[in-house]
């Protein structure tokens, strides 16, 4: 997608005599430096030990590759972006996820390239940044994503000495929302499911009910669950299509899974056409099973029509199961510790590291709180609830 054309320096080679010596073959080069462009040169040889110049330009040759791979830098945001994607957002680059290497690229085209582009680098300036920032008829979480992108192309720049300062450091931007995000009522989410059909309705309970991130809901296999000791193990997300790690190593660990959730999952299992170990649990059969669902175009299509449907006139996203996951734990007055795993959270600014150990039955008992609120008045077919007690009576379902 971006290229970038690098000033080959062909040098010239020329020969010199000496007065007290024989006489040499000297390559000559201008460079480009902060300062201005300077004259170098190097010699390579005496014309005794390369008698010809055929001879002494081969010489030349490696030493002129080494120039143009040390020597070159960009003068435009636009070079060094493109410098930028190729060494950090390349399909081979592994150290950011697909997600974040596509949020950055989108960024960049839309947004940095068409302003700041053809600007030299070094007439980028704190500013002007901040100024353009604030104009922008974006929310604060977008603008502060913007200067945060801008501020690691211009440590790439500084990391390969192209430039010894961060234009963007002093850059003042806000992360703070503008507005609350909206989460759902027991009663609207019971509403909700009662207004869809498979597999949109398993989707959206289980989102609701573990709190799940959208990348790793899709990414489930059946092989993930484990319905003798009633777990889930995760070990995948899918973005785009994509399949790739899990967001943060705390991700990894394996959460509890409710009876009722068991249940409603080997009822969809028996109604889909992929339920191997192997499969995808929300498996497309317009890719005959090998890739799962497209979440935004389930969302599109069927979930927030069926939230209209319910009278609910909230926005409603993927992320708004997981945020009313959250809520329900802390209005069912949750340890924070217990919290936090069943959440998955890495940071201690979200919950306290104090806090001991949770133990697996706290979380039994938490999730388990959720679901009854969620299953609570419902109409019996909609999720055919089992014994909670007694793995026996519930593996033979």
């Amino acid at each position: 997608m971006f290229t970038h054309r690098k000033r080959y320096k062909q040098g010239c080679l020329v020969r010199e005599v000496r007065k007290q010596a024989p006489a040499v073959w000297v390559f000559r080069w201008r460079d480009e430096t902060p300062n201005g462009k300077i004259n170098r040169k190097i010699v390579i040889a005496s014309v005794e030990e390369l008698r010809t110049k055929s001879e002494a330009l081969k010489a030349v040759e490696a030493l002129r590759i080494s120039i143009n791979q040390d020597r070159w830098q960009p003068r435009t945001v636009e070079q060094l972006v493109c410098h930028y994607i190729e060494k950090e957002l390349s399909d081979e680059t592994t150290t950011k996820s697909h997600s974040t290497k596509q949020a950055y690229r989108s960024y960049i085209t839309n947004r940095i390239l068409p302003i700041w582009g053809l600007r030299r680098i070094s007439e980028v300036k704190t500013v002007a940044i901040e100024d353009w920032l604030h104009n922008l008829p974006l929310s604060n979480g977008s603008k502060a994503k913007i200067r945060n992108i801008m501020h690691l192309l211009f440590n790439h720049a500084i990391r390969n000495e192209w430039t010894d300062r961060n234009p963007i450091t002093l850059v003042r931007q806000s992360a703070k929302r503008e507005r609350t995000p909206d989460v759902l009522q027991v009663g609207e989410i019971h509403s909700l499911l009662q207004e869809l059909g498979e597999p949109c309705r398993t989707m959206v309970f289980l989102a609701a009910c573990t709190g799940l991130r959208v990348s790793e809901l899709i990414g489930l296999k059946w092989c993930d669950i484990d319905f003798d000791s009633l777990q889930m193990n995760l070990s995948r997300s899918v973005v785009c299509q994509v399949v790739g790690k899990m967001k943060t190593e705390v991700s990894h660990k394996p959460l509890p899974l409710d009876p009722n959730i068991a249940t409603a999952l080997l009822k969809w299992r028996a109604l889909n056409l992929f339920s191997e170990p192997g499969d995808w649990i929300f498996a497309s059969p317009s890719t005959n099973g090998q890739k799962p669902y497209w979440p935004e175009m389930v969302l599109r299509r069927h979930i927030r029509p069926a939230a209209k449907r319910a009278g609910i006139q909230k926005k409603i996203g993927w992320h708004t199961f997981r945020r009313t996951y959250a809520t329900l734990l802390k209005a069912n007055g949750e340890d924070v510790k217990v919290t936090q795993e069943l959440m998955r959270h890495a940071s201690s600014l979200i919950t306290l590291d104090i806090y001991a150990q949770a133990m697996t039955p706290a979380k039994r008992e938490a999730q388990r709180r959720v679901v009854e609120m969620i299953q609570r008045g419902r109409k019996p077919e909609l999720f055919p609830s089992v014994p909670t007690t007694g793995n026996d009576q519930f593996a033979s379902y």
